[in-house]
């Protein structure tokens, strides 16, 4: 783990390398300004299923303000990172995900994983790495809403080793994940 990364650390800075399950390395680091067109394109290549799970709607584009809220980071109320491949003689993003603060100490945690990158293991290193800045910062719960059908993304809070208590309404779950809380595997 780099210097910025360490819990504690700029979560600004935070970058890091990690191994996908396929072997591949990917950096998972701060989301910065100059990522828009590659959010917008990674948005792009995402399947409708995988963007119905991520704002419980058919959303085929993001409104101005919805990108500005997606890009603009305070790294303060709200922290992002993406996951960055490398991919003919460039880089794309992979995935991405956020926190952002919802009250005092709490806050609400969502993911993206395009449809090619699915089942890598995105969603866990963005999940953990969050969960210890969001620590770093103080927070002492993590929520999301998740749809019941989304098993990849139920399983990535339950292997993600924090107290999780989860309460169904409808189709949708509620997670709450506690920072403080760690859960020893079974």
């Amino acid at each position: 783990m780099s210097a910025s990364a360490r819990p504690g650390g700029e979560a600004a800075a935070f970058r890091v390398l990690e191994k996908l399950r396929d072997g591949r390395d990917i950096t998972i680091r701060a989301q910065r300004p100059q990522d828009r067109d590659a959010l917008l394109a990674a948005f792009a290549r995402t399947g409708e299923e995988a963007r119905y799970r991520r704002f419980f709607s058919s959303k085929r584009e993001l409104s101005e303000s919805e990108i500005a809220r997606y890009t603009e980071i305070d790294f303060s109320r709200q922290v992002a990172l993406v996951a960055e491949l490398a991919r003919d003689g460039g880089t794309v993003i992979a995935g991405a995900g956020r926190y952002v603060v919802s009250g005092p100490g709490r806050a609400e945690v969502a993911f993206m994983v395009g449809d090619e990158y699915q089942g890598l293991g995105i969603g866990s290193l963005l999940m953990r790495h969050l969960a210890a800045l969001a620590r770093a910062a103080g927070l002492a719960t993590l929520e999301a809403e998740v749809l019941a059908d989304n098993a990849a993304m139920l399983k990535v809070f339950e292997r993600a080793g924090l107290a999780l208590r989860t309460r169904r309404d409808g189709g949708v779950v509620h997670a709450e994940m506690g920072l403080g809380e760690e859960r020893r595997p079974g």
